[in-house]
């Protein structure tokens, strides 16, 4: 009779990890939870346990409240665990006491994503749209519904959806969106203050839109004058307030 191999108490395997890289321009927990708040609605459930990577290249701070910075990020359900960008020691020594791996030296291919990408599932399941990072400045384009649970961000320019995305998902753009399918789910335009961005859409019927941090909900339904119609959504500003403003659009 023969005996099965013993099983390992513990094996390692080699996996891509897809996860949110974040660039921080400033790490006060306050400043960053007042703009986190402006660009997305105030929303606690707009990610949804993604891994993130901090990037402080484009900081240059004297000290990092990592109990507060990780906190603020985890009530909006995203899971640090590694950083990028710091030179200083004492930074470094601090990064390592919470937890968090230090990543300088290993390569980033998600800064460079023109398309969304996922690893594939242990089921063998085609893998579906995740987080995706376009290059700054450049047009994203994604040809598939971007579904619910999934976060797309168009970094430093427009975004083209062209088969829309679905309730429970995000869109995120510094420039503007495009969207050529049903628009559910949450649209941010401006994403970086740009008050001129706009969420151009053929099918409207989405959670909340905003722009430049400006946003509008729509707990009680969209109104019949504009759902399911082609719309543009824009800001509107006056000396006393700004508001969201949604006309109908005419493409005939």
């Amino acid at each position: 009779m023969s005996r099965s191999a013993p099983t390992r108490s513990i094996e390692f395997h080699s996996m891509k990890l897809d996860a949110v890289l974040v660039l921080l321009n400033r790490v006060d927990p306050a400043g960053l939870a007042d703009e986190m708040h402006k660009m997305l609605g105030g929303r606690p459930d707009t990610f949804s346990q993604e891994p993130v990577i901090l990037d402080f290249s484009a900081t240059d701070c004297e000290s990092i409240d990592w109990n507060g910075l990780l906190s603020l990020l985890r009530r909006y359900r995203l899971q640090p665990f590694g950083v990028r960008g710091l030179s200083d020691e004492t930074h470094l020594a601090g990064a390592r006491r919470a937890g968090l791996a230090v990543l300088d030296n290993v390569p980033m291919t998600a800064e460079k994503r023109s398309q969304p990408q996922a690893t594939p599932a242990a089921s063998g399941k085609t893998p579906e749209p995740g987080a995706a990072t376009s290059p700054t400045g450049s047009t994203l384009y994604i040809d598939r519904v971007v579904r619910s649970g999934q976060q797309v961000y168009a970094q430093g320019g427009d975004l083209v959806l062209l088969a829309g995305i679905s309730n429970g998902s995000e869109v995120i753009a510094d420039g503007n969106i495009h969207c050529f399918g049903p628009l559910a789910g949450r649209a941010l335009a401006g994403a970086r203050g740009d008050v001129n961005a706009r969420i151009i859409a053929t099918c409207f019927g989405p959670e909340l839109v905003s722009v430049a941090g400006i946003y509008r909900t729509f707990e009680r339904g969209v109104p019949e004058s504009i759902a399911g119609r082609a719309v543009v959504v824009r800001m509107k500003s006056s000396p006393k307030n700004q508001s969201i403003v949604i006309e109908p659009l005419q493409i005939n």
